[in-house]
């Protein structure tokens, strides 16, 4: 019980806000759309998906009028609110992608290394001030999950190593040295695939590089409705209304617009700590040197990582799916589960018993059933759709803005031509099969990090091409 008490003290003091929105560069807000206005393009929704649609948009033309709209503010949804890894996977990991398009795989993880390229390239380009840090990540095995998990990290070395990727598997001690915990069995060390960035403050540098260009955005701004205009479509708000000649969907985890795409997602909620600063004796007490991004790779699986000024953002674990999948801001807040990320932080680092949480917060994300962005078009060619991120949204959303205008110009491109951005996942069921699903596989995937063994159910929706993540 005192143990418990432990945790439980460590987050008392938290404030319920995440942490990268207490920062004084916040840009201020933008009008509320009150008019009629015509445009080239009107994207939907301010988060990184589009944000990059609208820079894109006007790099390859920047005489057409773009118009961005946001139902609250630029990147206060899950853009703004993630741990910030930026990583070069489009398919939710290797593993993912060779069990889904093995014969792409070369393909899509060259494409994922470019766009990880071009983000840094854009970063620079426009002066964006978002800490970023190209340090790479690690997936760790630990000792609290069973052996054969390091046994999977194996293979995928074996994997990564046969594309001519730049990674180094580390024994238990070589693990221990790059970042002090006696919980770790080994890990994969990604060294040149994989950043770290402000979430927040890079969402802010794309709207200001997004305003540089010429793109109108307007705040508050929530679309209605969209439905055939003539030659366009024509986008209903609240107090407003937009007549576009296409229109670019980036809405995510928020019910879509398209009422057919409601089948192929589903909002799983996410919840983050962030620690106070970590003093130099803290810090010495942990390495951590490199300052990688880590996350430990059983199917319940935690992400951390250091922000600029030493602070240890821990988060992951429980992805939770509400019934008719609810987005609201009042389930951001959710203690019993920042209680359980509590305990298994000390449970990693005991050296650290005196540290406590500044910061508790969550937020919706979308995952769809094959854990990767998918596209797709609609109104004979007028509307498009990028959406189903999972968790690698930070850095896939570029590459989904940038396939979704090539849909929309009609242009082909190397990725185009891929079954990834041709295929679409399996739909969810219906509720309540929905629910009852998602609650059956999660309770499956944690008997699995317990026993090591995959049950039926599994093994079913396996065969399906079903999943469930986070």
């Amino acid at each position: 019980m005192l143990e418990d008490q432990r945790y439980l003290d460590a987050i008392a003091d938290a404030d319920p806000y995440p942490y990268w929105f207490d920062d004084a560069d916040e840009p201020d807000s933008n009008p509320t759309l009150v008019r009629s206005e015509n445009c080239d393009l009107c994207v939907v929704g301010g988060g990184y998906t589009g944000l990059w649609t609208a820079i894109i948009a006007k790099e390859r033309d920047p005489s057409r009028d773009v118009i961005l709209i946001e139902a609250h503010e630029v990147g206060s949804a899950a853009s703004g609110r993630n741990g910030g890894f930026v990583d070069a996977s489009l398919t939710h990991g290797v593993t993912n992608g060779k069990t889904r398009f093995p014969d792409e795989l070369p393909v899509l993880e060259d494409l994922g290394k470019r766009n990880l390229d071009e983000i840094e390239h854009a970063i620079k380009r426009y002066n964006i001030d978002c800490d970023w840090e190209r340090t790479g990540a690690i997936d760790v095995a630990t000792t609290f999950h069973p052996a054969s998990y390091l046994d999977e990290l194996r293979e995928e070395f074996g994997l990564l190593k046969s594309l001519g990727q730049p990674v180094e598997f580390l024994d238990s001690q070589a693990m221990q040295l790059q970042v002090n915990s006696t919980t770790y069995r080994g890990g994969l060390w990604r060294r040149d695939r994989a950043a770290l960035v402000d979430p927040a403050r890079l969402a802010w540098g794309l709207k200001a590089a997004a305003e540089s260009l010429g793109v109108r955005i307007y705040e508050d701004t929530k679309a209605t409705a969209i439905e055939r205009d003539g030659v366009g479509v024509l986008v209903t708000t609240p107090l407003g209304r937009i007549r576009s000649g296409r229109v670019a969907l980036g809405t995510n985890a928020f019910p879509p617009l398209l009422r057919r795409l409601r089948h192929y997602i589903a909002p799983v909620y996410d919840y983050v700590l962030v620690t106070e600063p970590l003093t130099p004796q803290q810090m010495d007490s942990i390495g951590w040197v490199n300052r990688q991004g880590l996350s430990d790779i059983p199917n319940q699986f935690h992400y951390y990582r250091l922000t600029a000024d030493n602070r240890i953002l821990w988060g992951g674990y429980d992805a939770v799916y509400y019934f008719r999948g609810k987005v609201r801001s009042e389930l951001d807040s959710r203690p019993e589960t920042w209680a359980k990320l509590s305990r298994h932080f000390f449970d990693t680092f005991p050296q650290l018993e005196d540290l406590r949480f500044s910061h508790a917060w969550g937020g919706a994300i979308d995952t769809c059933a094959r854990f990767s962005v998918f596209w797709g078009r609609a109104m004979q060619g007028r509307v498009g759709y990028a959406l189903g991120y999972t968790g690698l949204g930070t850095a896939s959303t570029r590459f989904g803005a940038e396939v979704m205008l090539d849909l929309l110009d009609g242009k082909r491109s190397r990725a185009t031509e891929t079954e990834f951005v041709r295929s679409h996942p399996l739909p969810f069921p219906p509720e309540p099969f929905r629910f009852l699903g998602i609650q059956a596989t999660r309770w499956s995937l944690d008997r699995e990090d317990r026993t090591g063994r995959r049950n039926a159910w599994l093994r079913a929706i396996d065969r399906l091409g079903l999943g469930f993540d986070s």
